[in-house]
């Protein structure tokens, strides 16, 4: 009698630690190089703005990839994809930690960036696909959680390990989680494909409000990119901070972030558009005085907190939002989806350094907040039904076929 009640509990709970730990390297590899960003700035003698640049080289590969899944990865079990996933972020932590200069650095990036894309791609459309409909939001938040938690164990991992030099930090972490991940996924290699005849993204994209939603989520995951990538060097910069404090103020945001996905798990059934946009709202507001307002490292701590908060609830909720199509649709929304926040680190770091070499952090806080709020203005307007209604069928998203 106990093997038939806790069996089931137990079989979902090891498909959301395997995702857990999938999503966590991803992270991993994401966050590498916030911690020790002005580390190498100085190591190669350029400016923390060119520094942050490698991230978008990661981000466009990372993009690139996510879309390429959406059209070529229905033949490949997403068991064999997160396994290979893992592998090149270890191959590419591997190749940056011995990289002699910027170039074979910048290089480095590319293996890094596509192993980040596929853990995330096929790590969040396995939420929906191992598990029954009722079982979804809650492996879906745990599944998410492993990026924060990358944060609260990598920032001071990386901070600490960083003070002995950036390349040790690459090995220290990344390539740690990643083989922790491909041996977790490994028994799940062999696992089948769902057998439900998948759509194009042109599709997907012509139900009712999801290529507003995906134009959103481009604006708010470039934001939100850009705030990460350079937030560990305004605490060094601005503070005098050492690597070490640097990364455990953000370990402290990653706290924050897992509780606002936490907070915001009951609103999972709802309609999240006007979350959304409230979120959007708030996230405006946080980092643009997060990067004008710096009195003390206390006073950005609990901005960028806040933001974080913020950050976490809105991931999730949007991931709910694209797990919630039919399931036909489901692997091309995610793999959009996807492609936006990878392609956010391209943009993001890009607008976020450019305006830190204009105007300092008070224009870096002012250009992720401007992007903020279009994204809010994109999520506040009316959704028009489009000319072609018959896609209208295909969406079920929170209860609404509008949603976003």
């Amino acid at each position: 009698m106990t093997t038939t009640t806790t069996s089931p509990n137990r079989r979902y709970g090891a498909v959301s630690a395997v995702l857990f730990l999938c999503l966590f390297a991803g992270q991993a590899g994401a966050i590498a190089l916030s911690p020790v960003l002005a580390e190498i700035a100085r190591d190669f003698d350029i400016s923390t703005a060119a520094a942050g640049q490698l991230r978008t080289i990661a981000g466009l590969v990372a993009g690139i990839t996510a879309l390429a899944l959406g059209r070529l990865g229905a033949g490949v079990a997403l068991g064999r994809q997160l396994l290979g996933g893992a592998i090149l972020l270890a191959l590419g932590s591997v190749a940056s930690a011995a990289a002699p200069s910027i170039g074979l650095l910048a290089a480095a990036q590319v293996p890094v960036g596509g192993g980040i894309a596929i853990l995330a791609t096929a790590g969040t459309l396995a939420a929906a696909e191992w598990v029954p409909p009722e079982r979804r939001a809650a492996t879906l938040s745990w599944a998410l959680i492993g990026q924060p938690a990358a944060w609260i164990v990598g920032m001071p991992l990386l901070g600490a390990v960083g003070e002995c030099g950036w390349r040790q930090a690459w090995l220290a972490f990344p390539l740690g989680a990643a083989l922790v991940a491909a041996a977790a996924v490994a028994r799940r290699s062999t696992a089948p494909r769902t057998s439900t005849p998948d759509v194009p993204l042109r599709a997907a994209l012509e139900a009712p409000g999801v290529a507003r939603w995906l134009a959103a989520e481009l604006l708010a995951n470039t934001a939100w990119a850009g705030t990460l990538v350079y937030s560990g060097a305004l605490f060094v910069e601005s503070y005098g901070a050492s690597t070490v404090l640097s990364g455990v103020v953000l370990a402290v945001g990653a706290g924050a972030y897992v509780a606002g996905n936490l907070a915001l798990r009951r609103f999972a059934d709802g309609e999240p558009r006007r979350l959304l946009f409230g979120l959007a709202l708030a996230l405006a507001g946080t980092t643009a005085l997060f990067g004008a307002f710096r009195p003390s490292l206390v006073a950005s701590t609990v901005l960028f907190s806040a933001a974080a908060f913020a950050a976490g609830g809105r991931t999730f909720l949007s991931s709910a939002f694209g797990l919630a199509v039919a399931p036909e649709m489901r692997p091309a929304t995610v793999a959009m989806r996807a492609a936006s926040i990878q392609l956010g680190y391209f943009t993001g770091s890009l607008a976020a350094g450019a305006a830190l070499v204009v105007g300092g952090y008070p224009a870096f806080g002012g250009t992720v907040a401007a992007l903020f709020l279009w994204a809010a203005a994109l999520l506040g307007a009316p959704t028009r039904p489009r000319r072609h209604a018959r896609a209208r069928s295909h969406l079920i998203v929170c209860g609404s076929d509008a949603a976003a």
